[in-house]
């Protein structure tokens, strides 16, 4: 039933640990459930600048006046008609990494006001305290996701709601992979995520 769907999976997070893990994990889950289409970008090394709010991309209708490695996410973004955006929490809330990357879409939409429509989008918080923030951070995603006339899910009642919220402990990778409700709430999630991606793409 998935064989339309293109699944992008973005950690937001700097470092190679809990995140990563996490949205990795969900890709190679959907993958071999479904047979879908995975890509995958990392936040860790890339060059990636703030908005900057230039108006360049509204004025010229060209795409983001910063060459950098947000460049090379950007067709990804246009690929994909799933999405699941991953961040470590900071502060209770998303990381500045993933962030910057959201509101850089705006030279996308300044471009197209249509590119991101009806793209099904889905998300996975990772803390180091089991209430650390993990809502709120998906709540901006699927802020994000309506603002630019997506189609946000969650995983369903009873475990998942929003999304994947995942404890690693402070951990890293080993501690997000031995939180396994945190797991199952992602791969819920997943099923979610493939099953509406399905219908609307078919």
């Amino acid at each position: 039933m998935s064989n339309t769907v293109k699944l992008l999976g973005i950690s937001g997070s700097p470092r190679l640990g809990a995140t990563d893990f996490a949205v990795k994990s969900a890709l190679d889950y959907a993958k071999e459930k479904y047979q879908v289409e995975t890509e995958y970008f990392t936040a860790r090394g890339k060059k990636i600048g703030f908005c900057i709010h230039c108006d360049h991309c509204v004025r010229k209708r060209e795409g983001c006046i910063q060459k950098d490695d947000v460049q090379d996410l950007y067709p990804k973004l246009e690929w994909a008609n799933a999405w699941l955006l991953g961040s470590p929490v900071y502060q209770g809330q998303i990381c500045g990494q993933l962030k910057a990357i959201l509101d850089r879409c705006r030279a996308l939409v300044a471009k197209n006001p249509k590119i991101f429509e009806n793209k099904i989008g889905a998300g996975i918080a990772v803390g180091g305290d089991r209430n650390g923030g993990q809502e709120p951070t998906i709540q901006t995603m699927i802020d994000f996701y309506l603002i630019n006339e997506m189609i946000p899910v969650g995983g369903g009642s009873f475990g998942a709601n929003l999304g994947g919220a995942v404890w690693s402990r402070d951990k890293g990778a080993e501690g997000a992979g031995d939180d396994a409700e945190g797991i199952k709430a992602v791969c819920r999630t997943v099923d979610r995520l493939i099953g509406v991606a399905s219908l609307i793409h078919k």
